[in-house]
């Protein structure tokens, strides 16, 4: 059996004995429930013979009552009794609901509702009925089974966080160590291909395509720099947000086909941002790239920088296929994707670099199925 059955099965064990310890202890309270249920009626039958005996006794006759009375004196259990539907006694009742007949016969009824009446007939044809509620022990009994799944539920609620939060945390160091390691593996190529650049340029090879080969490697060089920022806190730095943002705009567009209109949009005026110039470039990377495969790689995108009083926001919008409105939050989930092919990791890193490492914030601002979708990214101005 392999770690992952072994720990699955290790897993289900201890829920079965977890479910079964419960149904134990709910079990067992039920019953502690019905034996305080059965006591607490026997006292009261005994109750009921008491104050027969007290009833029926000849005044004149010479008869021990001390016993009788000492019972029927005992019981801290609330009680009513009625002759002829009329309420001749009654012992333990709020003195509240005592003087407001109304309320003392609604609390009469929520004794009927809680246990069965005792029948007194202490004289031929005179009958009198003893009703009786449930003692405050028995009543805290009764809730105590809903207080035990309520604690049980918080525990397993809290459990359940603990195991996620830390699986997130293995799963982030895991991520972050494969990152820097990839950073790592780009290096070796990298710094052999910028070589090979300078003998190109030594033995004069066209400059048209020199220039697009050092533009390569310099988005390499920039790739390498994101991997090795995962994990890290990046260094923010006061730069021209529209410059930055039209400079990978632009490598973008020259790379992809000419079935999709680019369009830049932006204020002529510099607006300044605190930002990391790598993760920047890989935010609107991945949103560009998100928006072409809305499209499947033909349409309209527009990239629009908006200036506001202490904000700035970007707006990417395409012509695609449209995001339904219960997915504009989970498209920014890790994981999640409607593609056939990729890990759904691109939106989720976008949203963790906009508002971890930049503090912004980035939504789905609108979509329209069939029509399009555009997502704003806000930043606050420096």
């Amino acid at each position: 059996m392999q770690f992952s059955e072994k720990r699955n099965f290790t897993r289900w064990i201890i829920i079965m004995a977890s479910f079964v310890i419960v149904t134990l202890i709910l079990w067992n309270t039920y019953t502690f429930f019905q034996i305080f249920k059965n006591e607490e009626r026997l006292k009261m039958e005994n109750w009921a013979l008491a104050q027969k005996k007290i009833n029926s006794a000849d005044p004149n006759a010479d008869v021990d009552m001390e016993l009788p009375f000492q019972i029927i004196q005992e019981p801290s259990i609330p009680i009513i009794v009625t002759e002829n539907n009329k309420i001749i006694n009654d012992i333990n009742i709020d003195e509240d609901i005592k003087k407001d007949s109304l309320k003392l016969k609604g609390f009469l009824e929520k004794l009927k509702s809680q246990n069965d009446a005792i029948k007194m007939e202490y004289l031929p044809g005179k009958i009198q009925y003893l009703y009786y509620g449930n003692s405050s022990l028995l009543n805290k009994l009764k809730y105590y089974p809903v207080a035990l799944l309520l604690i049980i539920f918080l525990f397993g609620a809290l459990v359940y966080n603990f195991y996620k939060s830390t699986k997130m945390a293995t799963q982030n160091k895991l991520w972050a160590g494969m990152a820097k390691e990839t950073a790592h593996q780009i290096g070796t190529p990298l710094s052999s291909l910028i070589g090979w650049l300078e003998i190109m340029k030594a033995d004069n090879v066209e400059e048209t395509t020199i220039t697009e080969i050092e533009k390569d490697i310099n988005r390499l060089q920039t790739i390498t720099d994101r991997f090795s920022k995962i994990g890290s806190e990046p260094i923010l730095e006061v730069k021209n947000i529209i410059e930055e943002t039209e400079q990978s705009f632009d490598y973008l567009k020259s790379r992809f086909s000419s079935q999709v209109d680019f369009s830049f949009k932006a204020p002529k005026k510099p607006i300044m941002v605190s930002l990391n110039p790598a993760l920047h470039s890989w935010t609107v990377e991945n949103l560009v790239k998100n928006a072409i495969d809305a499209m499947r790689g033909k349409g309209k995108l527009t990239l629009e920088i908006v200036n506001d009083t202490n904000f700035v926001n970007l707006l990417v919008t395409d012509t695609g296929k449209g995001i339904p409105k219960h997915q504009f939050k989970r498209i920014f989930e890790p994981g999640f994707t409607t593609k056939k092919r990729g890990w759904g990791l691109g939106l989720s890193l976008t949203k963790r670099i906009v508002e971890e490492y930049h503090k912004g914030k980035i939504k789905v601002l609108n979509s329209e199925m069939s029509k399009g979708t555009t997502i704003q990214v806000t930043f606050k101005k420096a």
